[in-house]
């Protein structure tokens, strides 16, 4: 690691002010995703600031029935609320799907909602990848990009989005809560929080210098038939090739999330208009419009194979 400073913040407008003051600064909470980064020289933070002691980790009702859930709640916290199982079970089965205990023991909330993509390319700075390093190219699309995405791609990234949280919080319609530099705090729809590559890959969120993620909040619940489904190489501790978080309606409506195949948590309107017509026809409208390589093509055909999985356990 390179030489860096710490500090530990007493309130959440304090950490914002300090984070937009000093240049490099960063926050630190679980650090499941930014000390790696940190080992390997690909994050070179100035100045860490701990927001561990500043009270965002409580799970609480909204006064509109949904929830609010503090950036510092663990994962498997949040997992493992009786609320967040009965009424938003989409998200526990996502949480569980993901990382390991041990990881989602420290990782927070917020902290899922900001790691980074695990592509190759960007892991290995000897290596072209305009997340790293802005302008310098994408090793990835003439390379190895078996587990990279087919859509929301762009000539300058094809890398994935690797969080099974933000995927089924896409489905749900969550919203952001953030603090700034200025004292301002603001609600980020989950659907805008995370941008596409288009020509600056670097830029993965919607976030200004200094701000702080302080909360997630969730709307009414859904109801319906909540499912999760991970396919991934291995049967724990391997991010997902394709993933699929749905909420079946008891109106005959339902929701689709998708991860693994695209650059951010990818919902598709008119997929979910598809529902009625089975899991081809959901599967045709959610990858309309994909780019793949030779290499991860047949995660147009896996997804499909998940879709289909999905709508047989509905009906079993």
């Amino acid at each position: 690691m390179k030489p860096f400073t710490y500090s530990r913040a007493a309130s959440v407008a304090e950490a914002a002010k300090a984070a937009a003051s000093v240049q490099g600064a960063r926050f630190i909470a679980g650090g499941t995703n930014l000390l790696d980064l940190m080992k390997l020289q690909i994050e070179t933070p100035t100045h860490l600031i701990d927001v561990n002691h500043l009270g965002l980790d409580r799970i609480e009702k909204t006064e509109d029935g949904g929830l609010r859930i503090g950036a510092l709640v663990r994962n498997t916290d949040l997992a493992a609320d009786k609320a967040v199982r009965r009424d938003y079970a989409v998200l526990s089965r996502a949480l569980l799907a993901g990382a390991s205990g041990q990881l989602r023991n420290k990782a927070t909330t917020g902290g899922n909602l900001l790691q980074r993509t695990r592509c190759p390319y960007f892991y290995d700075t000897r290596m072209p990848c305009n997340k790293r390093k802005p302008g310098s190219g994408c090793g990835a699309i003439k390379g190895i990009s078996r587990s990279l995405a087919i859509l929301g791609t762009s000539d300058a990234c094809i890398a994935q989005h690797p969080s099974d949280m933000a995927v089924a919080l896409r489905l749900l319609d969550a919203s952001v809560e953030t603090m700034g530099a200025d004292g301002n705090r603001r609600a980020i729809p989950i659907a805008d929080f995370h941008l596409a590559p288009g020509d600056s890959p670097h830029v993965e969120h919607a976030l200004q210098p200094g701000e702080l993620i302080t909360a997630v909040t969730l709307p009414r619940p859904l109801g319906g038939t909540h499912v999760y489904r991970k396919v991934r190489d291995r049967a724990s501790y391997a991010f997902a090739l394709v993933s699929v978080a749905a909420v079946f309606g008891k109106d005959g409506k339902a929701r689709f999330a998708f991860g693994g195949i695209a650059t951010k948590p990818w919902r598709v309107a008119e997929a979910e208009a598809a529902a009625s017509g089975g899991a081809k026809a959901v599967a045709e409208a959610a990858l309309a419009g994909a780019t793949p390589t030779a290499q991860n093509a047949f995660k147009q055909q896996l997804a499909a194979q998940t879709l289909a999985a999905i709508y047989r356990q509905k009906e079993a």
